[in-house]
């Protein structure tokens, strides 16, 4: 077992870093006040590589492997820990990853070279106004065939980057029911694009949180597709949604790592220096043993994380393991890094005291940020414990089977 960098690894993370801590960090602020990330920071990230860098160079990817990625997941939530940008990073990273795999040639061509230099949007669009883990159940969007074309009708809600897609043009990867009567086997994925499409109307959501990039829905009223905006085989959308999910989900643990562990770092400096009676506070056993505590626990969730990103490399490269073994190791990371992250940003901002109740501080728009994690974005909590004890038991043992 080796729980070392390799030197591509470290050189990797140094480039991140001093990126995003020149560039998007003194601009935190300035996102979340305005809502919208700054035209400069997407080029820089397009130019550094980090725009849907798993996908394949021939598509203007680098074609980066998921240690990787989570490595610029945890500094880009070093830097960002709104976690905005992340956000915008981790979509186009996970669900890019997917539409380059199974997408057709002339849409790929069409749209991912312009994500990978930062003129379009990938992101998916999965939830519903009925429900929004019950896929199964509360999916309603539905398609037709008609000719050479895909008719899709419905709505989502809660959906990433919607804004952006409209301003920028690209592609929602769309989860819709073309056989009714199969259950999670009839469900196909789209690309489904936003900008200048008859049939779309947006809507938009004011989160409390990660302000820099939109949240919203939109309805689809006899959307028409060409018949090579299918992603993937025919009723076999759901599982490359799921897949696409674990991805997504390991990334949000490294996010949260690297968001938690700049929040602790930021209240260390302030408890050395910071005086009561008579004594920095670092010196009282009351701050020492959360500190401990959060430390340990962020640890926790970095080595979930990373195993999770090598079963996932592993299983792309050699096929050492099946989906269902990183579905559980993805749900782990997903599961305990957000309620962590969320946990030490509470704690730190009690270090801080009513300075970290303004927002002359930082940690604020942190502890909105994270909070979206644990709520539900890529699957809530309980959910994650669903797929845990699905992996674990077996699915004759899932509370809704039928």
């Amino acid at each position: 077992m080796d729980f070392g960098w390799t030197e591509e690894q470290e050189m990797w993370r140094k480039a991140v870093r001093d990126f995003a801590q020149k560039e998007i960090k003194p601009r935190v602020r300035e996102m979340d006040t305005q809502g919208k990330i700054p035209k400069e920071i997407v080029k820089g990230m397009a130019e550094l590589g980090l725009l849907a860098l798993t996908v394949s160079e021939e598509y203007g990817g680098v074609g980066a492997d998921w240690v990787m990625a989570c490595i610029a997941a945890e500094e880009l939530g070093r830097a960002d820990i709104s976690i905005a940008v992340p956000v915008l990073f981790l979509v186009e990273a996970a669900w890019g990853f997917i539409f380059d795999r199974y997408g057709t040639p002339e849409a790929k061509q069409k749209y991912l070279p312009r994500v990978t230099r930062g003129k379009a949007f990938l992101g998916i669009a999965s939830t519903e106004p009925e429900g929004g883990s019950d896929i199964v159940g509360a999916t309603r969007t539905k398609v037709l065939k008609e000719g050479g074309h895909w008719i899709l009708n419905g709505e989502k809600v809660f959906i990433s980057g919607v804004a952006e897609s409209l301003e920028w043009g690209g592609i929602h990867l769309t989860l819709a029911r073309t056989d009714p009567e199969a259950g999670h086997r009839g469900f196909s994925f789209f690309a489904v694009p936003l900008k200048d499409t008859p049939g779309i109307t947006p809507t938009f959501f004011e989160d409390m949180g990660r302000a820099g990039i939109s949240t919203g829905g939109f309805t689809m009223q006899n959307v028409k597709l060409p018949e090579h905006y299918l992603v993937g085989e025919f009723n076999r959308g759901f599982y490359h949604a799921m897949e696409g999910f674990s991805a997504a989900r390991v990334l949000i643990g490294a996010t949260c790592v690297g968001a938690a562990e700049a929040a602790l770092e930021m209240g260390m400096d302030h408890i050395k220096e910071r005086q009561a009676f008579g004594r920095p506070i670092a010196s009282y056993e009351g701050i020492q043993f959360p500190l401990a505590e959060h430390c340990t626990n962020i640890e926790s969730d970095k080595l979930l994380t990373y195993k999770a990103a090598w079963m996932m490399d592993e299983m792309y490269r050699a096929g050492k393991f099946a989906h269902h073994d990183v579905a559980l190791a993805a749900a782990m990371a997903k599961l305990r890094a957000p309620i962590h992250a969320f946990s030490a940003m509470n704690e730190v901002a009690d270090w801080f005291g009513a300075l970290a109740y303004t927002k002359e501080h930082p940690l604020e728009m942190g502890i909105r940020g994270v909070r979206s994690y644990s709520i539900g974005a890529e699957g809530t909590q309980n959910i994650m414990r669903l797929i845990i004890a699905r992996e674990l038991l077996g699915s004759e043992f899932l509370p809704y089977r039928q």
